[in-house]
């Protein structure tokens, strides 16, 4: 007969899931919008339940993602609430939308998952069984689509997490527990916005900037680009991070230091304040050219940073190119001067997630050897809400944070003996 609780870095036999397990959550009364790691706490909690299609994950390492800064900050909703909405536990929310571990648990109508298997897991969840997607719409255009661990609970801040069979992903072999669970969300996200909206996808020769590429969703995005043929530009606002948007394949970086237009767009009657800006934006566009070694403009802008560069993202895009955006890190209200989009025909486009299909492409090239996961800082289970407030202060180095989970330590690629 197994414990009804193991402790942090203790492997159950597989298959034996206790019914309490520790978890690093954030409950809505904790919620702190300067100091985002007073929001998180270890607790022993309830191990999740495993229904229709369901999987249960042990955790071996977490990945770390600007989502539950916003979870941990209250901003700009309460998670919790969003968790009660879907029917699941709403005191709490367990956050982390990447993991790698082991698979203990499956629930009914699971056929393609099976107990023990290594696996790593994309963030994109919706039910199966959903109407619509079971009619073959896009999931991530209907209302079953959340983004795991962020939207739902039960997240892989914790020794067992819950998620659908779709999600799993086969960890390459050669990869170790940390490394696999650094970068699913950031890579499927990136991958989605850089070859998902047709026409506007990236192909031979493509110039692309990419704001924060030394970030994690940047570091996979100049990889992505270059992997299919483009040529990535990144800006920066370190030397560190510039220096390895440059180990990581970009051809030239902008230091975004360098330049005070950044913000939101001053009204067009304002004369004065608009010329300013407007000699700021052709500025950064000159940059751009030089980074390059050409005068071209990007054909796709990766937008993640909104309400500071949006603006320039939009002045800067070549005509008939995007502008792709999946999130607002600096603020949400970006305003646009509308003459860019419509004179010159560029497209403004919203990405979010990842479908089935981007996120086993994306994984195949991670365990192909083709795209770094670009591990950057790994934390212990108990510095969760550390590596977030690093986060929330651009004080983190380049590359993906992790958490350790249930691995014991660092380099290992399988279960210990």
């Amino acid at each position: 007969m197994g414990k009804d609780l193991y402790e942090i870095g203790e492997i159950p036999p597989i298959g034996e899931v206790p019914p309490k397990m520790y978890a690093n959550l954030i409950r809505p009364e904790n919620f702190n919008a300067e100091l985002p790691e007073k929001a998180f706490t270890i607790e022993v909690v309830d191990t999740p339940p495993v229904g229709p299609r369901q999987v249960l994950v042990f955790v071996m390492a977490a990945g770390i993602n600007f989502n539950n800064v916003w979870a941990a900050t209250g901003i700009p909703v309460d998670v919790t609430k969003v968790h009660a909405k879907l029917g699941q536990l709403s005191d709490y929310h367990i956050g982390g939308s990447d993991a790698s571990g082991v698979v203990y648990a499956v629930g009914e109508r699971v056929e393609n998952v099976k107990v023990g298997e290594r696996i790593a897991i994309h963030p994109g969840w919706w039910d199966p069984e959903n109407p619509a997607v079971a009619a073959g719409a896009e999931p991530g255009f209907t209302d079953a689509y959340k983004i795991y661990g962020y939207e739902t609970n039960w997240g892989s801040f914790a020794q067992f997490c819950q998620v659908f069979d779709h999600q799993i992903l086969p960890k390459a072999p050669q990869l170790t527990w940390e490394e696999a669970a650094a970068s699913t969300l950031v890579g499927t996200t990136a991958y989605r916005m850089l070859t998902g909206w047709p026409p506007n996808t990236v192909g031979e020769g493509d110039p692309v900037l990419i704001w924060g590429g030394g970030g994690g969703l940047g570091s996979q995005a100049i990889q992505i680009v270059a992997h299919f043929g483009g040529v990535p530009v990144a800006a920066e606002l370190t030397d560190e991070k510039l220096e390895y948007c440059k180990k990581m394949g970009a051809v030239g970086v902008i230091d975004a230091r360098n330049f005070d237009h950044f913000g939101i767009l001053p009204h067009w009657t304002d004369d004065e304040a608009f010329a300013k800006w407007f000699e700021g934006a052709k500025a950064f566009g000159k940059a751009f050219w030089e980074a390059l070694g050409e005068k071209r403009n990007p054909e796709i802008v990766f937008e993640h940073v909104g309400e500071k560069t949006v603006p320039t993202s939009i002045f800067m895009c070549e005509s008939g190119g995007m502008v792709v955006i999946c999130a607002g890190t600096s603020g949400y209200n970006a305003v646009a001067d509308l003459r860019y989009l419509w004179m010159r025909q560029k497209r403004f486009q919203g990405s979010h997630g990842t479908n089935d299909r981007q996120a086993r492409e994306y994984n195949q090239l991670v365990n192909d050897g083709k795209i770094n996961p670009c591990l950057g800082q790994v934390f212990p289970f108990e510095e969760i809400g550390l590596s977030h407030q690093l986060m929330f202060e651009n004080r983190h180095r380049p590359g993906n944070m992790v958490a350790l989970v249930s691995a014991p330590t660092t380099g290992l690629k399988d279960l210990p003996e």
